[in-house]
């Protein structure tokens, strides 16, 4: 998840995105672009590192002090079930950042394989705007 938020950072950041606009604004400095994306990769990898502590370090004796030691297992399967689901959106952002990225690189072609990723993103968004169109 770690490396995904990095990838959105090279692909935002102004001082190392070799040639794209600054946080992938279509209109800089009257719009932010992906600024607001970025930031919540970041706070959603933040959560995920401080989830990741075990919960079994504080252990509560239970029933009667007859289990000395629990595992707080579910505690810790809530948590990983929230660390993934930060994962899914950490990298989500990627994607949408990197299709932004590929518009403002026209009329250039990526690879085959990422062209139909390219694809498969914009018919999504296209959807979720109300309008079909095939891939």
């Amino acid at each position: 998840m770690s490396i995904s938020e990095r990838r959105t950072d090279r692909l935002v950041n102004p001082d190392s995105n070799e040639g794209l606009p600054a946080f992938l604004a279509r209109r800089p400095g009257i719009e932010s672009g992906f600024m607001i994306a970025h930031v919540v990769s970041a706070s959603l990898l933040n959560e995920a590192k401080v989830l990741a502590h075990p919960a079994s370090v504080d252990s509560i004796p239970t029933s009667g002090g007859k289990e000395d030691h629990v595992s707080m297992g579910m505690t810790g399967a809530l948590k990983l079930r929230t660390i993934v689901d930060n994962a899914e959106n950490v990298i989500a952002i990627e994607l949408l950042a990197a299709a932004e990225g590929l518009e403002h690189r026209r009329p250039l072609k990526a690879g085959v394989g990422v062209e139909r990723a390219f694809a498969v993103l914009r018919f999504h968004r296209a959807s979720a705007h109300g309008r079909s169109r095939s891939i």
